[in-house]
């Protein structure tokens, strides 16, 4: 029987809703081989995730996902999902430090610009109601929601907390050179997640993977939860024209995402031990 593993999910750490641990138990529970903690920007669940590996029996692996902007077509916001790297590496501890800081930024400056507009949020608020996620604008709406500011979370964003409106401060993001010339640098594998979810055709999507292989990028999420099987057609040929490996995951996200179960989807994705095997040959 072929073993099946999943190299894309989330735990509490950034926005999920399973402990680092409860992710190894339940990928346990399901038979998966392996699995991967792919936090947003984030690696804080690592270490609890890799000694629940060991308590468990099930193989973890080190893993991020990096937002970047990229500068072709639209300017999409892309991500890049980081494998099998050594966490404690200085100069990835130095870009997440740089996002963390862009990110603390950002919330202050916006609880500024609601305040000085009438509603009053404090950054003490906000980091409450996110319990221990990374912020989001859904946080800031949630907060002015429960004060009785705005009538529903829509009137939030359509007014308040969209690109335009008073209370927005644009993100700043990294680039996809950094990203990924991060993960090699900790000696991790670097793979382009989701290519279906950037409102690209595919013909774009290969030409954004062109200009991201000289920058050290290994592979590509061939098999997904939201994936059509065209989908997936579709990318494992970009990925065997441009010499790319293959990846794949759910994306799991616990009950944030509750149509999708950890390894297996939205029921039949099947993600083979062998994708590990040969993306961790790239790893050093």
């Amino acid at each position: 029987m072929c073993k099946t593993i999943d190299l894309h999910t989330h735990s509490y750490c950034s926005d999920g809703t399973f402990s680092p641990e409860g992710l190894v138990i339940l990928a346990k529970k399901q038979g998966l081989s392996a699995i991967a903690l792919t936090d947003h920007d984030t690696i804080d669940g690592l270490e609890l995730f890799l000694e629940a590996g060991e308590k468990h029996g099930i193989e973890t692996i080190c893993g991020i996902e990096f937002a970047a902007l990229y500068e072709g077509f639209h300017r999409p916001e892309i991500h890049i999902v980081g494998l099998g790297f050594d966490r404690h590496d200085p100069m990835l501890l130095e870009k997440l430090e740089e996002i963390r800081q862009s990110r603390d930024d950002r919330n202050e400056r916006m609880a500024k610009q609601l305040t000085a507009i009438g509603l009053p949020v404090s950054l003490e608020e906000v980091a409450q109601n996110a319990g221990g996620e990374i912020i989001t604008r859904a946080h800031f709406a949630n907060v002015l929601l429960e004060k009785k500011l705005i009538k529903d979370r829509k009137e939030a964003f359509s007014k308040y907390l969209s690109p335009g409106c008073p209370g927005y401060v644009e993100r700043q993001f990294l680039t996809p050179k950094g990203c990924i010339e991060a993960i090699k640098n900790a000696g991790g594998t670097a793979v382009l997640a989701h290519p279906t979810l950037y409102d690209l055709d595919m013909a774009q999507v290969e030409t954004l993977c062109k200009e991201l292989i000289p920058f050290g990028l290994d592979g590509i999420e061939c098999r997904y939860s939201t994936y059509t099987p065209a989908q997936t057609k579709a990318v494992e040929k970009i990925a065997c024209t441009l010499g790319l490996l293959p990846s794949g995951g759910s994306d799991f996200h616990g009950e944030n995402k509750p149509d999708i179960r950890l390894g297996k989807g939205m029921g039949n994705l099947q993600i083979p031990y062998t994708y590990w095997e040969d993306l961790r040959t790239r790893c050093r």
